[in-house]
C-alpha cells in the first residue's frame, strides 16, 4: 500500500464527499438503501475514533420525485424549490440512518460567501470544531435554497476540498458513480485507470467529461479539480466509487489516490489561492511568470503587460500568462485605474509614491497547473 493510502486509512479527521448520483435517482428520488450503506461505512470509521465531516449532494435530486419533476431543472428558481423540499428529506434520512448507531447529525448549509469572506470562514471553522468536539457528524451541503449564480460553489466537490482545509482534515475521500480516474472516457473500453497520482505531470493531458447521470452539477472535471486543489494544499485524496465506500473508509484500497504536496498551505494562503473571489486579471510576461511561480518573488510593474477588470487596492486578482492561464493569485496594491500608466515600467521610472510591489510575495500564491 502506498504512503498516500496509508495516510488516508489512518486519518484521524476526515472529509467524505458523496455525489447525487450515488444517493438519488431521477424517477424515485432518494435511495434510502444506498444512503444506509454509506452511513454504515461512515459509522464504522467513526467507531474507530475518527472524526468525519460528510459533504453530501442530493438535495435537489431528493426533491425531484415529490415535486413530480422528471429530471434536474435548468432554471435556478426550480432548482431552489427542489432543494427546499429535498433538503428536508435528505436531512431526515441522515438523522434516522445515523441514529441506528446512536450518532447525532448536525446540518451545515454553506454558500461560497461563507468561505470567501474571511470573517465567515473563521465562523465556519468554529462551528465545525465545536460539532466535532461534541461527537456529532456534520453533514454539509451548499445552501441551494438561497444560493444564486453569483455566490454558488458550482459543485460540492470544490466545497469538499474547501471544507477539508477549513477543518484541518488529514484526508479527503470523494465518492461517486465512477471507480477512479481514467486517462479517457472509461466507457470507451480502451482507457486505463490511474491508481496513484504522484504529481501534476501524472494528470497532464487527461481528458475527462461531465456527469452523465443528469442529477449532479459535477462530473470527473470537478472531481479532478477538487482533488488537485486539496492535494496541492497538502491533503491526501482518494477518489473512489460510492459502492466501495466500506473499503475506501477502511483500507483506502480502491480508486485513485492523490499524493499531497510536501507542505500544507496556511489557512490564509489557502483562502487566497482557492477560496477568495477574484475581481480582475494582471497579464504577465514570461520573465514575471518565472519570478512569481518558480522564484516566489513579488510582482513588479515591469513584468505586467495588461490589466483587466475593475478592482481596488486590497482585492484579489488572477495573475495570468501569455496563454491566459492563471499561474497565481494575489492581493493587488493598486486600483485598476492606477495600473495602466505603470504597466511595463521599471521601478526607478515610477513616481516615488508608486515605487512598490504591485503584488507582494507575502500576498501571492502560485497555483498548481
Amino acid at each position: 500500500m502506498s504512503g498516500t493510502r496509508k495516510a488516508i486509512a489512518s486519518a484521524r479527521r476526515l472529509v467524505v464527499k458523496v455525489g447525487s448520483s450515488a444517493l438519488t435517482t431521477a424517477g424515485s428520488g432518494l435511495d434510502v438503501a444506498r444512503l444506509d450503506a454509506l452511513v454504515d461505512a461512515i459509522a464504522d470509521r467513526v467507531a474507530r475514533d475518527t472524526q468525519i465531516v460528510l459533504v453530501s449532494s442530493g438535495a435537489i435530486g431528493a426533491g425531484l420525485a415529490p415535486l413530480s419533476l422528471g429530471k434536474r431543472p435548468r432554471d435556478l428558481a426550480t432548482q431552489q424549490a427542489a432543494a427546499s423540499v429535498g433538503q428536508l428529506a435528505l436531512a431526515h434520512a441522515y438523522a434516522e440512518s445515523f441514529g441506528r448507531f446512536s450518532l447525532t447529525v448536525g446540518q451545515v448549509l454553506l454558500t461560497s460567501d461563507d468561505v470567501v469572506r474571511r470573517s465567515h470562514y473563521r465562523n465556519a471553522q468554529r462551528t465545525f470544531s465545536r460539532l466535532l468536539a461534541l461527537g456529532a457528524v456534520p453533514v454539509v451541503n451548499e445552501n441551494d435554497t438561497v444560493a444564486t449564480e453569483e455566490i454558488r460553489f458550482g459543485d460540492n466537490d470544490r466545497l469538499a476540498a474547501l471544507v477539508a482545509h477549513l477543518i484541518g482534515a488529514d484526508a479527503l475521500i470523494l465518492l461517486s458513480d465512477v471507480d477512479g480516474l481514467y486517462d479517457g472516457d472509461p466507457r470507451d473500453g480502451a482507457t486505463r485507470k490511474l491508481t496513484e497520482v504522484l504529481s501534476e505531470s501524472d494528470v497532464d493531458g487527461i481528458s475527462v467529461g461531465m456527469s452523465s447521470s443528469g442529477l449532479g452539477t459535477g462530473g470527473m472535471v470537478s472531481k479532478l479539480a477538487a482533488a488537485r486543489t486539496a492535494a496541492g494544499a497538502g491533503i491526501p485524496v482518494l477518489l473512489a466509487a460510492a459502492s466501495e465506500a466500506s473499503a475506501a473508509l477502511t483500507t483506502a484500497s480502491p480508486g485513485t489516490a492523490f499524493a499531497p504536496a510536501d507542505t500544507r498551505l496556511s489557512a490564509r494562503r489557502f483562502w487566497l489561492g482557492y477560496a477568495a473571489d477574484t475581481t480582475g486579471k494582471l497579464r504577465l510576461d514570461d520573465g514575471a511568470v518565472t519570478a512569481v511561480v518558480r522564484r516566489r518573488r513579488s510582482l513588479l510593474a515591469a513584468g505586467i503587460t495588461g490589466v483587466e477588470g475593475e478592482f481596488q487596492a486590497g482585492d484579489v486578482v488572477d495573475l495570468v500568462d501569455a496563454k491566459d492561464r492563471a499561474v497565481a493569485r494575489g492581493v493587488v496594491a493598486f486600483d485598476a485605474t492606477e495600473l495602466p500608466e505603470l504597466v511595463g515600467r521599471s521601478t526607478h521610472e515610477l513616481p516615488e509614491e508608486q515605487r512598490r510591489e504591485v503584488v507582494h510575495a507575502d500576498d501571492l500564491v502560485p497555483l498548481r497547473r
